[in-house]
């Protein structure tokens, strides 16, 4: 069970109802909260816990009308098993490099970014974002984070940036806030090497848990998160396994 933070009177608010970006004729509002001050960081572990995300130096979830499609997932890395399709991507992209860096925005990264949200999610919440809206989501924060750099080793991209990622590090794991690659680069699934690599920077640093965000059975933005078994899910203030249901 998820427990209270005691030592903060946290002040939570709503936001106004809008478009859901992931369900047809849905509509999402978000509780939300700041992450600020010498407990920012605590506050962001039980927060996690409690099916929070975090965004800048806020933390939210959905606090939808009638709906509780979104689940907050994780894998617990010491269980997960790479398959034979997980070693094949994994293999196909052994020629990547990879770097921890501050989270500091680049326009290196900014310039990957725009290319990835323009193939992959023109019409998205990120479709306008700017350079500065960029360096903000990257920058504005009181918690541990960072960004892992992924880079071609050989051929004519030799140096250029393939992939990256926006990180958090929590008490008992690792959460991806936001990755983004090379949208030309389908043959090598980078958004799928991306979780596995940090399914192994998870294990190999000794913690429990790669936190994934919301998991949203029927969205097809989303529905990618079930293949990485075995899955937890928040599901009534408890993580439980995933059991899909068999028909």
């Amino acid at each position: 069970m998820t427990k209270p933070f005691p030592t903060k009177n946290l002040r939570f608010f709503l936001t106004a109802p809008s478009p859901c970006p992931y369900l047809a004729g849905k509509r999402e509002r978000k509780v939300f909260t700041a992450l600020d001050g010498i407990e920012a960081e605590s506050l962001h572990d039980v927060l996690t816990h409690a099916g929070f995300r975090r965004s800048q130096g806020i933390a939210y979830r959905p606090a939808c009308d009638a709906c509780e499609a979104c689940i907050s997932a994780r894998v617990p890395v010491e269980q997960f098993t790479f398959n034979r399709r997980w070693r094949k991507i994994m293999a196909r992209n052994a020629d990547l490099t990879r770097a921890l860096k501050p989270a500091d925005a680049t326009p290196e990264h900014f310039a990957l970014l725009r290319r990835y949200l323009n193939s992959r999610h023109a019409e998205g919440g990120m479709a306008d974002m700017t350079y500065g809206d960029y360096a903000a989501m990257v920058e504005e924060t009181a918690v541990r984070t960072h960004i892992v750099e992924y880079r071609y080793s050989s051929g004519p991209e030799r140096g250029a940036l393939a992939a990256a990622a926006l990180v958090d590090v929590l008490a008992d794991g690792l959460s991806m806030v936001y990755s983004f690659f090379d949208p030309n680069e389908n043959r090598r699934s980078l958004g799928v090497y991306t979780i596995l690599d940090h399914i192994q920077q998870a294990r190999a640093a000794g913690f429990a848990h790669l936190y994934l965000g919301y998991w949203i059975s029927g969205s097809e933005k989303m529905e990618y998160k079930a293949q990485f078994r075995p899955l937890e899910l928040l599901l009534a203030g408890e993580w439980r396994p995933y059991e899909p249901v068999q028909f």
